[in-house]
């Protein structure tokens, strides 16, 4: 028969394991975001970018390839006369430091571009996370208002049962316990979605986990608004932007310099077996830019570079508007938190309390128990709108800015 000392420790070793089960199964804000980071699908494709425009850069630095030909004239063999000649085309006007500069322009933005996918990849795996959040309070606020309903359903039938209250009293708790029911069920059905929507935003089509860590705060502090707004210039939509800008620029370079044609310069040798003599050949060849000078080219090209210039100056503007916007909502959404915390949602637990403590001694009806009952249950569903506001505005300004903790 084991001792009691070995009961303990056999005790203690197997609420361990389960304890180290639990946590496996609890997923945390920094592990779903190294998980997405290594599994998104989306995120790998857009890094292939990167390699993608780094062969154009090579293929833009290559010079033309030479040309070999063979010509015969006369098909009979003492008559015939053979030509053998190789050509090379020479690039003039610097179109191969055009387009190296168009391709570089093209590997910049390619980087820039995933970046802006890894804050934005970042910004969606903390909305499914807080999303997830919010949804595990929703059932556990749904879950206290059922035992709130059973317990108006027990207290209202004790007192018919004892002839101090009207059947009806007893109807409208099972009533109230019915829709509470209801809300229970959307409740759970909502959590499961939510766990979905982030197992996919981390690259997993089915959750791998069974919850989601409590954060210790719902929202980092509130960046001030100047701070933010003097960061644009370093934001990963505005360097796209203002390299957009370099690139039309770049691409009204290497236009112009597609006005001067380039120069093929050939050697050869030609043989005539009728005389049979051998002479060398010397070519060279040019385009005469007459009518055709690339012209409409280079107008679009400036009319690019024009308008990137003026799109540039549309996102800043457009950033500075939605900085603002998140700012206001995220100030408004804390100050709608604090006071549902300190005293809307206290308030009205204890009005819950009072009106069913006096609805027991027969000093309320349970009128005033299912009004009671209801204002608690609108207030934290107000709440959670409200922290569903702030973290939207914060994943708002983590989608323009990035991680807000290098700030």
């Amino acid at each position: 028969m084991p001792t009691p000392a070995r009961t303990l420790l056999g005790a203690a070793i197997v609420f361990l394991a389960m304890a180290q089960g639990v946590g496996a199964q609890t997923l945390t804000l920094d592990s779903a975001l190294q998980t997405a980071f290594a599994n998104n699908p989306d995120l790998a494709a857009a890094q292939w970018e990167v390699g993608i425009a780094e062969g154009g850069r090579q293929q833009a630095g290559l010079i033309p390839n030479p040309v070999a030909s063979w010509d015969a004239e006369d098909t009979r063999r003492n008559t015939r006369t053979t030509t053998v000649k190789l050509s090379q085309t020479l690039e003039l006007g610097g179109k191969r430091g055009a387009r190296i500069d168009v391709a570089t322009r093209a590997q910049d933005a390619a980087a820039l571009t995933l970046e802006q996918r890894r804050n934005v990849l970042r910004a969606d795996v903390i909305d499914g996370y807080y999303g997830a959040l919010r949804a595990q309070e929703r059932l556990d606020l749904a879950q206290r208002s059922l035992a709130l309903a059973e317990r108006g359903l027990v207290v209202a039938n004790g007192r018919v049962t004892a002839g101090k209250s009207s059947p009806v009293e007893a109807t409208r708790a099972q009533v109230q316990l019915s829709e509470i029911r209801l809300e229970f069920n959307r409740a759970q059905m909502g959590l499961t979605d939510a766990y979905r929507r982030l197992a996919a935003s981390t690259g997993n089509a089915t959750p791998d986990f069974q919850a989601v860590a409590t954060q210790p705060q719902s929202t980092p502090p509130l960046p001030p608004t100047a701070q933010l707004l003097a960061r644009l210039e370093h934001t990963t939509e505005l360097r796209l932007a203002e390299l957009q800008i370099l690139q039309n620029e770049a691409s009204v370079g290497l236009e112009k310099a597609q006005r001067i044609p380039d120069l093929d310069v050939s050697i050869g040798s030609q043989y005539d077996a009728s005389l049979r003599e051998r002479v060398n050949l010397v070519g060279v060849s040019m385009p005469i830019p007459l009518f055709n000078r690339n012209q409409g080219n280079v107008l679009s090209a400036t009319r690019r570079a024009d308008q990137a210039r003026d799109l540039r100056n549309a996102t800043e503007l457009r950033l500075r508007t939605e900085t603002r916007q998140a700012l206001d909502l995220w100030q408004t959404a804390n100050t709608e938190v604090r006071a549902f915390n300190q005293q809307i949602l206290p308030a009205a637990q204890s009005a819950v309390d009072s009106a069913t403590r006096g609805f027991e001694m027969g000093k309320f009806n349970f009128l005033d128990v299912l009004d009671a009952q209801r204002t608690l249950i609108a207030a934290r569903t107000q709440y959670l709108t409200a922290t569903a506001q702030a973290t939207d505005a914060w994943v708002r300004i983590e989608r323009i800015y990035g991680d807000l903790a290098r700030f």
